[in-house]
């Protein structure tokens, strides 16, 4: 089974072109800021929105294709769909809003009400199947929610965010359940969310959409390793700076001069781990190729490390110990030295 989506189409301001690729088994994370088009996406895969121009095709069953006149409706397409606010039916017990799905699809009333007892039971909760939503906490919904969509034992499973509306200690729980139920899914799912950690621990590839288009694709790690984007680098949480590359250097859009281990020529992006830059009061001894002056403008300790943001010709981020932001006693406004060590530094043409 595989999933080939090659679409564009309109809506409002946006204009989503977009081509996904998916084998079965496999979970692709699709992230973006708002309004870079992922749940427009979604909503085309599902026949909530048909497409303008292209394709989309499920295990060589064609779904939408305006120009060969075939659209399928979304009732009549292998798809479960996973929302962020759950949507379960306030009316119905939650076996009742598992069962729906598959009465919709014609499945008569018992069968239908076993199979949901037995979804229920997958996601654990058999003993709530006689409780309305309202007596379910929020990950017990989402956990309906999700035995609604795989009852109807889809091709194709959509997430919208299924994390999203759920407090820390829950998410971590429902993220669990979530990548053992994906791990035995025969079709393809696509989750849209925008927290890397979910891409982390739940997909198999990322896409990267902003203004509707893919700028970036393939694992995370691929991703992490030469991000394409600003909003992609603040999303693995690395330093992306673009320049020109020039006699072995590259001289920044701020004006500063940054060597790399590999020299690079012409347009030209440098990815630094925060953990690779160094921080002195006093400028460092010998002769590094790459020391600027910075100034500190935030300081956010987080968990075990501490993330310190500088400005400058060369403006970073650099995470260090709450051992060392002690004694170095930062704050913002102080004037610092920064350095990185060449071999720290990836760089490839922009």
């Amino acid at each position: 089974m595989s999933l080939t989506a090659r679409l564009a189409t309109r809506l409002g301001a946006l204009a989503l072109d977009v081509e996904i690729e998916a084998a079965s088994g496999e979970t692709v994370a699709v992230l973006g800021p708002n309004g870079s088009g992922k749940t427009t996406l979604l909503r085309c895969l599902a026949g909530l929105l048909p497409i303008d121009a292209g394709r989309i095709e499920l295990d060589g069953e064609v779904l939408d294709d305006p120009d060969g006149g075939v659209f399928v409706a979304p009732e009549r397409r292998p798809v479960g769909v996973v929302f962020q606010d759950y949507l379960l039916f306030p009316n119905m017990t939650a076996v009742d809003n598992v069962a729906f799905g598959l009465r919709a699809r014609g499945v008569p009333k018992g069968e239908a009400r076993r199979a949901a007892v037995a979804w229920l039971d997958r996601v654990g909760l058999g003993d709530h199947g006689h409780h309305r939503p309202r007596a379910l906490s929020g990950g017990q919904a989402q956990r309906v929610a999700l035995a609604r969509a795989l009852a109807t034992e889809p091709r194709l499973l959509l997430l919208d965010e299924p994390l999203a509306a759920l407090d820390v200690g829950t998410r971590g729980d429902v993220r669990r359940d979530l990548r053992r139920h994906l791990s035995t899914f025969g079709g393809v799912a696509v989750l849209v969310t925008h927290d890397p950690v979910d891409a982390h621990a739940l997909a198999d590839q990322v896409v990267i959409l902003e203004a509707g288009r893919v700028v970036q694709a393939g694992t995370l790690a691929e991703v992490s390793a030469r991000p394409q984007s600003r909003y992609v680098a603040d999303l693995v949480g690395v330093n992306l700076l673009a320049g020109t590359g020039v006699d072995g250097a590259v001289v920044t859009e701020a004006g500063g001069r940054v060597v790399p281990a590999e020299s690079v020529v012409g347009p030209a992006f440098l990815m630094i781990p925060p953990a690779a830059v160094a921080l002195h009061h006093q400028h460092p001894e010998g002769s590094p190729r790459n020391v600027w002056a910075v100034t500190v403008t935030d300081v956010d300790p987080s968990g075990e490390r501490v993330r310190v943001r500088v400005a400058g010709e060369v403006p970073l981020v650099a995470e260090i110990t709450p051992g060392a932001l002690d004694e170095l006693a930062l704050r913002p406004g102080d004037e610092l030295w920064a350095s990185v060590k060449a071999t720290e530094i990836t760089s490839y043409p922009a």
